[in-house]
């Protein structure tokens, strides 16, 4: 199974330094290429859906989010564990 980044091509930085779309900062986002294993980027992604509810305002996301994983013929199932 691959995850895709949790980046959904928003890539604006107005909001405390992270990104409007997907609630990531800069180096979360350089962060995430570099995992390698698919534990790795579950547990990041879980990371960034908790981030999410924390700063609020991310609702949109998720929508965004899955239609990625259907574009790229994964499952997406929430939490990614």
């Amino acid at each position: 199974m691959k995850i895709p980044s949790p980046c959904i091509d928003v890539c604006k930085y107005k909001y405390k330094n992270h990104c409007i779309g997907c609630s990531m900062t800069k180096i979360q986002k350089k962060t995430f290429k570099k995992l390698s294993t698919l534990n790795q980027k579950k547990n990041f992604l879980n990371f960034i859906i908790n981030q999410q509810t924390f700063l609020g305002r991310f609702k949109h996301w998720e929508k965004v989010y899955e239609k990625k994983c259907i574009k790229e013929r994964l499952n997406f199932k929430k939490p990614f564990i």
